[in-house]
């Protein structure tokens, strides 16, 4: 729970981030359409991100789920 807590909390702050950066990139006055690609920029980074961190985090766990074993010695 305190895992997904931080990613969502995470993924917020980048959100929040990118359209900050996006506002003051792009120049001014800003009109629906600005609004609309800065959105859909800072949407499009966020899913990015959050598809890399949960693929880098289900192959740790697979990892280790998955330990190989020493073959019993025969005798």
């Amino acid at each position: 729970m305190k895992r997904t807590l931080l990613l969502v909390l995470a993924m917020v702050a980048i959100f929040g981030v990118t359209v900050l950066v996006l506002l003051n990139v792009l120049p001014g006055p800003h009109k629906p359409t600005d609004y609309l690609v800065i959105g859909a920029v800072a949407t499009l980074l966020c899913l990015l991100l959050l598809f890399i961190v949960l693929i880098n985090t289900m192959s740790k766990r697979a990892a280790a789920s998955f330990k190989s074993h020493k073959p019993d010695s025969e005798t």
